[in-house]
């Protein structure tokens, strides 16, 4: 065991101290905390073990920081938390766990530090600085944490097949700190997931989908899809994902392999955006490239449709993944339907209609767009890259010439079917959405401008044709 001390400045630590002093217990800082003040990095979420109640031991020092701090005590695991100004605090007693081989429920008793150490999941997170008045700040380390921090090793405490079976989601964790912390899983630990992935079916879709969000949102996610697509846990939790992978060879003609593609395009998009909703767009840009995959002699492999098709799924992914169903998979559906449109545009010469209809469909989203279909240029050719890349500022500032303009962006036409009804004295009919899309698309080919007096001109020509008479 390491006897090393550390300091712990923060108030909140002397705080926590105390109380335990009162109580007379023992009181340590656990887990991430302890992990990411090793590694230097920031942390906000402070958790705290206690050889005693961990209830008390909140509530005492709640107390004594402000009486007027609300305790959120969860009697049935024996938890409470409160919130200080910027950090999360939980504090739990130190417990022992057992687990049934059908069940992920442990069976939970009173315990020691090192009970609760050894039912830790990495020994980088089974670290543990004392907070007692002897030995404040003294590192507790009995599975080398330390030393697999130096070496950037992910491995579990006690057998991995005994970690990983008695939680799967453990196996997620391992993946997911690899990736955010680029470290390596022991290979031992590997083989062990390889062996339990089949165990991650009874883990909660929410706690699957909380580490798979922690995973895309990493400066690397490739990282970890391709770990999880090594261990066997892709095919399980994301199986549209996993069919993006291989690569078909008709008559000497490949396809590029859609599965590294996604993940290059997931890469190059976490360079200018930390939002998780377009890096969820980049990850489902391509998903329907499997099903609609054809070879056509002559011209090679195509993808026909895919945009429209990936944008269908959508829905049922986010569904089952119990991912947001409102304006994020909106946002996520809009992007997959429209991320070939930019770059047809860099294709050909752009016209100011090409450019409205985009405007129009885009709206408010329209960098966004922009920013995934500049990440999805993953030639290695750097002449192709430069070519495409001078293209989009083309169509950007055309873009930004025709929204001056036209005003296009997240127009409303502006005669409505409340004015139609009124100048024609007409009930709701199918003539008003006729009249309605006439005068949109007029718009947007430019045939009149985006103005009252013209659409209103126009209206009148409209239902004149449709026998129509002006009241």
């Amino acid at each position: 065991m390491q006897q090393k001390r550390f300091p712990l400045e923060h108030k909140i630590f002397n705080v926590i101290s105390e109380a335990a002093r009162e109580l007379n217990i023992e009181a340590y800082v656990v887990g991430g905390y302890v992990r990411d003040l090793l590694l230097e990095r920031d942390c906000k979420d402070i958790d705290f073990v206690c050889v005693g109640s961990g209830i008390e031991l909140a509530e005492r020092a709640a107390q004594k920081i402000d009486p007027r701090l609300v305790v959120t005590v969860f009697k049935n695991f024996g938890t409470a938390h409160f919130r200080w100004y910027d950090l999360d605090l939980e504090f739990v007693g130190a417990r022992k766990e057992s687990y049934q081989r059908d069940s992920r429920k442990p069976i939970v008793e009173e315990g020691t530090l090192q009970d609760d150490q050894n039912r830790r999941d990495f020994t980088i997170n089974a670290l543990a600085l004392s907070l007692n008045k002897n030995s404040f700040g003294e590192l507790l380390d009995p599975f080398k944490g330390l030393q697999d921090l130096e070496n950037k090793i992910i491995r579990t405490p006690l057998e991995p097949d005994v970690t990983f079976s008695d939680d799967p989601l453990r196996m997620m964790r391992a993946i997911r700190f690899a990736t955010q912390l680029d470290f390596t899983i022991l290979p031992e630990t590997f083989e062990s997931i390889k062996r339990n992935a089949e165990r991650i079916s009874i883990i909660s879709q929410e706690r699957v989908t909380d580490e798979l969000n922690k995973i895309i949102l990493a400066k690397k996610p490739s990282t970890g899809f391709i770990l999880l697509e090594e261990s066997g846990l892709l095919k399980l939790i994301f199986p549209e994902f996993q069919a993006l992978k291989g690569v078909e060879n008709y008559e000497g003609k490949g396809h590029k392999d859609n599965f590294y593609h996604t993940l290059q395009v997931l890469d190059n998009i976490t360079k200018t955006t930390k939002d998780l909703w377009l890096r969820w767009a980049a990850v489902l840009h391509d998903i329907a490239k499997p099903p609609t995959k054809k070879f056509v002699p002559g011209q090679g492999w195509t993808f026909h449709g895919h945009e429209a098709l990936g944008s269908k799924w959508v829905p049922k992914i986010f569904r089952r993944m119990k991912l947001p169903m409102g304006a994020e998979m909106k946002f996520v559906q809009k992007m997959v339907f429209l991320h070939l449109r930019p770059i047809a545009l860099t294709k050909e010469e752009i016209t100011d209609s090409a450019l409205r209809r985009l405007l129009f469909e885009a709206g408010d989203d329209i960098e966004s767009l922009l920013m995934l279909c500049e990440a999805d240029i993953t030639t290695k050719n750097r002449e192709k890259v430069k070519r495409y890349l001078t293209n989009f500022e083309i169509v950007r500032e055309k873009l930004k010439e025709v929204e001056e303009k036209d005003q296009i962006r997240n127009f409303q036409p502006p005669v409505t079917g409340e004015l139609i009804m009124a100048t024609f004295g007409i009930p709701p009919s199918k003539e008003i959405g006729i009249i309605k899309e006439e005068i949109k698309e007029a718009i947007l080919e430019g045939k009149i401008r985006n103005d009252y007096e013209e659409a209103f001109q126009m209206m009148l020509e409209l239902g004149a044709n449709l026998g129509l008479k002006r009241i």
